[in-house]
């Protein structure tokens, strides 16, 4: 598993419930695209459309020999789930009021695959919180690792 493109904004601004792997309708240039890391996911999100989910706001960068076979970088990208688990997840989507965000991009074998997230935004408060927490768990580190190399 080779992990292509990670969207490390959606760490900090949600708290993540679930995390789903879904595979994704591309096309062929897209596809060369991505394989080369010419991907962004760091404001992306999903949509429902008639009992479908899609991947909208994900930049995937003109592939330079594609010329007209190149799609528009920010289409909405058809996501492949399970029609139970696309259920499940509208049903907490809408109920709770939830996003649903993708967290990484990445290859498993030959197959690109998107995973996404239910998430819960975090206020401000949390995020210094989070912060704080992050820290202090690094002091500790620094200070155990100062303290092994001194015996």
């Amino acid at each position: 598993m080779k992990i292509i493109a990670k969207n490390k904004k959606a760490l900090h601004d949600y708290f993540i419930l679930e995390k789903i792997e879904a595979g994704v309708e591309l096309k062929g240039t897209e596809v060369k695209s991505i394989r080369k890391g010419n991907i962004n996911i760091k404001d992306s999100w999903c949509s429902f459309k008639n009992g479908e989910i899609f991947a909208n706001n994900v930049h995937i960068s003109a592939y330079e020999n594609g010329n007209i076979f190149n799609s528009d970088p920010k289409r909405e990208k058809k996501l492949l789930i399970h029609k139970k688990e696309i259920s499940k997840l509208y049903g907490q989507f809408k109920q709770n009021g939830y996003s649903i965000v993708v967290l990484s991009v990445y290859l498993d074998k030959k197959w690109i695959k998107f995973e996404i997230a239910l998430c819960k935004g975090k206020k401000i408060y949390d995020k210094r919180e989070a912060k704080a927490k992050k820290e202090s768990e690094r002091k500790i580190q620094r200070a155990l690792k100062e303290r092994l190399q001194n015996y």
